[in-house]
């Protein structure tokens, strides 16, 4: 030992650093020499490699300031100085690792900790406490972690010079060969969560002993997803610790792991590590196993399998969704209002509902519709919409809470809100006083909505006969265009398709509407479209057996045509044309038609999933062709489904089609 420590002397001597790390004085956060030699995490620790990464980063850069690559994180996100450690804190932590606080100490600490609600709180919880573990250090910088983590960064970089974070950290770099697993992963995480400098004296510090507990392969299979996680964010997914704490998680089943580690690794490959079908032989095997515990899962756990799921996108792990959705209608009552939405989107994501899970929420949702977060409520109308399930009590239950509590919600969550009921043509009992909130939210807030959210939004009222003429011609203004064209993808097919039966609709049923027209390079030719059509596509199976009843009905199968386009951007599944008597003409005649029935051939997928309603762009498409003079005859699966025999299918058309005619044989 003695002749290690000198030989460690002797190459800490030719980074110009002269130990002062080991006195606390300075940080290594910005190495600059001549040229290395050696790697500087390499001379804490005794392992087989570089405990950095693959090799020494000396390969890279001959001279000059070392540059060190975080392939998780943007390095200009870490700290400048980093964390300089430490002497000159003036609060002195003392962490005790021979003699830990309790557990009732433990669990104080982390209900206070959890109730903090800024770093500041946080520092002065700190400052309170005399000693500590070294999981209760590791769990305060998480917390901060919680409070400052933003989009670019910390929101108060600041926070890394506090005296109370120094000196934390300082006991932590001191003590690294002294704290336990669990206490040692759970900091190098949080100091990646904080942007420590990875070059920092605590950061190496960390990183070797991490490197030396894992050669050892006594971690456990939590300590090495935290471990793994750190790695991650320091130097990617081409880490050589890293393969080498997945390859010990690898050697162990997962039926041999405990529920909570399970859970773990399950949030370890979904924090990035399994990003890309990495591991997929592991998430394979884990899949297998969960389906064969779904019912020992708790509401947090079935949350947190299911929000993995879909991040790492395993589209082939449907069997165990359907196995967490069974599970979860017992947890309904239970979710917290964060877990219900990861639940929720996990189904809206995997397409998948059941009956039972729906009949959970019909009794759930009513309860809390005034209390629930407003996401988690918009996330109930998402799933109920996406689905195309109409639920009664829930619909009715959010439309009286849309009244009260709209004001506080954010354009997103109103737009989501509001859209399932145009989607499944549904006007709740208070519908009057849900569209005045929604008319009095545009004028307050109209330059807050982004341009596609108010486009849908619009579109749907008028789904349910509610006309946005106040608003619409904003919507065709040349500005508001431009910012549409701006937005994502731009103006694609479909946002031309809801924009053409926007435009239509406002001048088949507002006659009134003196506004500006829309633009003919904006407008579709069929309301058909690849993805979100406006209308539903015939069902194939259905459209033959009515086909073949038409033949014998009209004698032939020139008196009518199939998939029409009309002028007016609809396609007609079946088009009869009439002479100024009634009688058929057959179908190529263009001129003296007096008379155009079409047939609405209704499959399943036109109705709402659990009724017989009509979905909103269907029941607009037969009130559009009604206006522009069609006649309009409806023929729903539901009752052609219960028609026996060519003569019964005959007779029912006949008496659909001709209701006041007598039919002659042919």
């Amino acid at each position: 030992m003695a002749l290690k420590l000198v030989q460690k002397i002797q190459n800490l001597t030719l980074t110009g650093q002269w130990l002062r790390s080991l006195h606390g004085a300075a940080c290594l956060s910005r190495l600059s020499t001549r040229s290395w030699c050696v790697c500087p995490a390499c001379m804490w620790t005794g392992s087989k490699c570089c405990a950095v990464g693959q090799g020494c980063r000396r390969l890279q850069y001959g001279y000059g300031r070392i540059s060190v690559s975080t392939i998780a994180r943007d390095p200009l996100h870490f700290s400048s100085g980093s964390v300089c450690l430490h002497r000159d804190a003036t609060h002195m932590f003392r962490i005790s690792l021979l003699h830990p606080p309790d557990a009732s100490a433990e669990q104080a600490f982390a209900d206070h900790l959890r109730s903090c609600g800024t770093s500041k709180q946080v520092l002065r919880l700190l400052r309170s406490a005399e000693a500590m573990s070294d999981t209760m250090a590791a769990a305060a910088l998480h917390r901060v972690a919680d409070l400052e983590q933003g989009k670019n960064g910390l929101n108060d970089p600041g926070i890394l010079e506090k005296d109370v974070i120094k000196a934390l950290c300082f006991r932590l770099e001191h003590d690294s060969t002294k704290l336990t697993d669990g206490g040692l992963v759970l900091a190098l995480l949080a100091c990646t969560r904080l942007y420590v400098d990875p070059w920092s004296t605590l950061m190496v510090r960390l990183v070797s002993e991490s490197q030396e507990r894992l050669d050892r392969g006594c971690m456990t299979i939590s300590h090495l997803c935290a471990l793994a996680e750190a790695l991650l964010a320091l130097e990617g997914p081409g880490c050589g610790m890293l393969q080498q704490a997945m390859g010990q998680i690898q050697e162990r089943q997962p039926g041999d792991w405990s529920l909570q580690e399970l859970i773990r690794v399950y949030g370890m490959l979904q924090a990035g590590v399994g990003e890309g079908g990495r591991y997929q032989d592991l998430l394979n095997a884990m899949n297998t196993h969960t389906i064969s515990i779904a019912s020992r899962l708790d509401p947090a756990s079935v949350s947190k399998v299911l929000n993995a799921l879909v991040v790492l996108n395993q589209t082939k792990a449907v069997p165990l969704v359907i196995s967490l959705c069974k599970r979860s209608v017992r947890h309904v009552p239970h979710f917290l209002d964060e877990e219900l939405s990861l639940v929720l989107g996990a189904l809206i994501h995997f397409g998948h509902s059941d009956q039972y899970f729906v009949e959970a929420m019909e009794r759930h949702v009513p309860n809390v519709a005034f209390t629930a977060h407003p996401e988690t409520v918009s996330k109930v109308m998402q799933y109920f919409g996406r689905r195309n399930i109409l639920s009664l009590p829930i619909f009715d239950a959010v439309a009286e809470s849309f009244v009260y509590r709209a004001d506080s919600y954010s354009t997103s969550q109103i737009a989501r809100q509001i859209m399932p009921f145009g989607k499944l043509g549904y006007l709740p009992p208070n519908t009057g006083e849900v569209f005045r909130k929604v008319e009095a939210i545009l004028h307050a807030r109209f330059s807050q909505f982004q341009p596609r959210t108010v486009l849908n939004l619009l579109h749907s009222c008028t789904l349910v006969e509610r006309f946005p003429v106040n608003f619409v011609a904003k919507v065709f203004s040349p500005y508001f265009l431009q910012q549409l064209q701006a937005q994502g993808t731009g103006i694609d097919r479909t946002i031309m398709a809801q924009l053409t039966q926007l435009y239509m609709t406002v001048k088949l049923e507002c006659p009134f509407y003196e506004g500006p027209r829309l633009l003919n390079k904006y407008c579709v030719k069929s309301l058909l479209t690849p993805v979100r059509s406006l209308e539903t596509t015939v069902d194939g199976l259905l459209y033959n057996c009515v086909k073949t009843g038409l033949v014998d009905l009209l004698g032939g199968r020139t008196y009518f045509a199939s998939r029409v386009l009309t002028p007016y951007c609809y396609t007609l599944d079946v088009e009869i044309k009439l002479d100024e008597e009634g009688c058929v003409m057959p179908a190529s005649h263009a001129y003296e038609v007096y008379k155009r029935v079409a047939l609405c051939i209704d499959g399943q997928k036109r109705f709402s999933v659990n009724t017989r309603q009509l979905l909103g762009k269907e029941a607009t498409k037969q009130r559009h062709l009604r206006l522009l003079g069609y006649e309009v005859v409806q023929i729903p699966f539901y009752e052609f489904d219960e028609l026996q025999g060519q003569t019964e299918t005959v007779e029912y058309l006949h008496k659909k089609i001709f209701p006041h005619s007598y039919r002659l044989s042919w």
